[in-house]
């Protein structure tokens, strides 16, 4: 059962060790997390699995009640499962200039309860999330296309983790600064002047996430708690697509912050119908002050451009970049690579899509491989992960919406296929659209059009270039021009990795080399990898650091004058 929090302070006495193992692991960037990835009976309890899934059905074709929150009436409901049935849930509508005016309203307290209290409440939110975990990955795997294993993973526990990592760094931000001092300054003559001072982390006010179908509280997580932990009230706006996860979000946060004597309008879910454009309007609103927000570059690029008011976190799209030179585990490259590929569909913002090789080709330890037969094995390495339809699905899941599919179909229509996308029939949803990946071969310079552009899905260019130092110089300006969120190479060659990492810094992005085993360019782990950089166009944050979090909130004083002590006036 979860825990009961009679108020602030006892939800910070519970999780202090928690958050203190936070702060600590956020700065050694060693491996840890308080929150089990594996969805198994030991780590979550006999029943968790069934009372999970039982209520993500009962909730099908139901409105979605959120007791006490403000506003009249519902949205109809927007949600289809990618795996083939209408979820019909309606949820609550507010306007959005009632769901400013409800979070601002809801600030004072909170505001007065301090970063440890803050602290405490945002913890012990991500707890109940936590023991919530089976439901909130049904929600994600028929909003997201996700299959189920990955989107209890990604969508519950990694999440969290994301969320309590941006907790720490706010927690710990606020307390750089003492809360009072003595202030005591010599003069020549007569005593000292003596002022008491206090410093108090004040929020900047109202924040407005704008959340995206396809991981909508893995990127969503991050801004909330750490808005929330630094004393600002959040408007929640989901995709309309992926409305679900949050809303259960939200009610387990507005429960939690009830019971810990706080207005539960700190955090309000703004729903809308598609076409409403309430993101646009809430986010020009003069209360909003900070925005996250996770989708394309173009609402990204106008929302940096227009809403001057607020300080505004984006994560847009990029162009995620793989420069080949050499290996000496050709299978493992081919491998790690195939299901990087295939994870999610490739409808992860993490997942390659340019992937760089000299035309003459590059030694392996199979021998030297041209870029044609590379792309081939590419090929084999995908039909031999997805030969089994039943395991295949456990990897790809599901299309998310038309725009991938689209996407796709524009795709195949490019340079030369080297492997056609295929329809797999799903053994347990014969509605789902599942598909694997594209790999189209390309030329660095005839085809310049087309890789310098996203095309988020299941769609790769294996792309010949002059050589590993031409790979590396369009490695470098398209993701200048362009951003990434991942980039990789493989090479035997410390001299190139060495070059393949001066490109990185240059560029501004974050780089794997030589992964053949179980670690994946497109999987970071909170408290220790960096996901995102403001260094280059694809995203202006990084989750999660200190910067992430002090743009969210001022210190401000107040002082006064202080009746000087006789030890103050001997030590003048």
């Amino acid at each position: 059962m979860p825990h009961k929090s009679p108020d602030g302070s006892d939800a910070f006495a519970r999780h202090r060790t928690l958050l203190e193992q936070a702060v600590a692991a956020a700065g050694s960037r060693e491996h840890w997390t308080p929150y089990p990835e594996s969805p198994s009976k030991t780590m979550y309890g006999e029943d968790a699995a069934k009372l999970g899934e039982a209520a993500f059905r009962d909730q099908v074709g139901r409105p979605f009640e959120l007791p006490g929150h403000p506003g009249e009436a519902y949205v109809p409901p927007t949600e289809t499962s990618p795996y083939g049935f209408p979820l019909g849930i309606s949820y609550p509508r507010i306007a959005p200039d009632a769901a400013v005016a409800a979070a601002k309203a809801a600030t004072g307290s909170w505001r007065d309860a301090g970063p440890d209290v803050r602290a405490g409440v945002t913890a012990e939110i991500l707890a109940r999330l936590n023991a919530t975990s089976f439901e909130i990955a049904h929600a994600v795997q028929h909003t997201t296309g996700q299959a189920f294993v990955m989107a209890f993973q990604a969508g519950g526990p990694h999440a969290q983790d994301r969320g309590l990592e941006a907790v720490a760094h706010a927690w710990a931000e606020q307390k750089r600064q003492p809360s009072a001092a003595r202030w005591s300054k010599p003069q020549r003559t007569g005593g000292p002047l003596v002022m008491d001072k206090k410093f108090t982390p004040v929020g900047r006010g109202v924040s407005l996430l704008i959340a995206c179908n396809t991981f909508p509280t893995w990127n969503g997580y991050p801004g909330l708690f750490a808005s929330l932990a630094t004393g600002n009230p959040v408007v929640v706006k989901p995709h309309p697509g992926a409305v679900l996860p949050l809303a259960i979000t939200v009610r387990v946060a507005r429960e939690v912050l009830a019971e810990a004597g706080f207005d539960p309008n700190l955090v309000i879910l703004a729903a809308e119908e598609p076409g409403d454009r309430t993101a646009g309007t809430l986010a020009l609103h003069p209360d909003v002050r900070i925005i996250d927000f996770t989708g394309s570059t173009a609402f990204g690029d106008w929302l940096e451009t227009n809403a001057r008011q607020a300080v505004v976190y984006t994560e847009k799209a990029g162009l995620n970049t793989v420069v080949l030179d050499s290996t000496d585990d050709y299978r493992g490259l081919l491998g790690n690579l195939a299901f990087s590929l295939a994870l999610s569909t490739g409808q992860m913002c993490t997942t390659p899509q340019n992937l760089l090789i000299p035309r003459q080709g590059i030694t392996t330890d199979q021998g030297g491989r041209s870029a044609d037969e590379f792309a081939a094995d590419l090929a084999a390495a995908l039909d031999a992960l997805l030969a089994d339809p039943a395991r295949a699905v456990a990897t790809l899941g599901a299309l998310v919406n038309d725009g991938v599919r689209e996407r796709l179909e524009q795709a195949a229509a490019l340079g030369r296929t080297v492997r056609a996308s295929a329809v797999v029939e799903h053994p347990e949803h014969p509605k789902a659209d599942v598909r694997t990946p594209l790999v189209t071969r390309l030329d660095a310079e005839a085809d310049r059009e087309t890789y310098t552009r996203e095309w988020f899905g299941p769609i790769s260019f294996v792309i010949g270039t002059g050589s590993t130092e031409d790979s590396l110089r369009i490695f470098r300006d398209t993701v200048r021009e362009h951003g990434a969120l991942t980039a990789a190479v493989h090479s035997t060659s410390e001299e190139v990795l060495a070059a393949a990492e001066e490109a990185a810094l240059d560029a501004g992005v974050h780089l794997s080399e030589n992964l053949t085993g179980g670690v994946f360019v497109n999987q970071s782990a909170a408290f220790s990898d960096f996901h995102g950089s403001a260094a280059n166009p694809a995203a202006s944050a990084t989750l999660s650091d200190a910067a992430f979090v002090t743009g969210r909130f001022a210190v401000l004083q107040s002082r006064r004058p202080a009746p000087v002590t006789a030890e103050e006036v001997a030590h003048a």
